[in-house]
């Protein structure tokens, strides 16, 4: 019993030696990528290409979204004045060309999130590139990801993130 104790103190103290040797050669950095991604000359280049989509995609909606509206105020002024059978069929034509809207606002919703996804992706992999080669040529020993759930807290003085972007945007001329 004694003799166990014994050994997990020495243990211990041990692993506390050489992990204050091994902290000596330790070199850690973190990289933002959101931000690096946000701030880079091709996040920024992405942005603008993704927002002069939304504003077509906008002026588009709107534009299907008055001819709805148009059509609904014909329905409601020519109500009275329709058979059942053709008041009926107006309304489902209605409620086909709504549902068609909003299909078509879900739809390019969806690619558009899709493209930016796309772009953010491709804009990563290449910081990914640009971090690896400068972790192996300035001797970094690990370098992380800044992420609130994985690192709680990190001195400004190991933050790489503008020097990354720097890089990134100077491979990218």
């Amino acid at each position: 019993m004694y003799g166990k104790k014994l050994a997990i103190v020495i243990g211990v103290i041990l692993l506390g030696w050489f992990g204050s040797v091994w902290a000596a050669d330790l070199k850690v950095a973190y990289v933002d990528i959101q931000k690096a991604i946000n701030e880079s000359n091709a996040g920024k280049d992405a942005k603008k290409a993704i927002s002069k989509d939304v504003e077509k995609i906008q002026h588009l909606g709107a534009e299907k979204q008055k001819e709805l509206q148009t059509m609904r105020e014909s329905f409601e002024k020519q109500t009275l004045m329709l058979t059942p059978e053709a008041r009926v069929s107006k309304e489902k034509e209605y409620q086909n060309k709504s549902r068609d809207f909003q299909r078509w606002l879900d739809d390019t919703q969806n690619e558009m999130n899709q493209k930016r996804m796309e772009m953010e992706r491709n804009i990563s992999i290449g910081l990914v590139k640009v971090i690896q080669k400068m972790g192996a040529d300035e001797g970094y020993t690990i370098i992380l990801e800044k992420n609130e759930s994985i690192v709680l807290y990190a001195s400004k003085t190991l933050d790489i993130t503008d020097r990354v972007i720097k890089a990134y945007d100077a491979q990218k001329k």
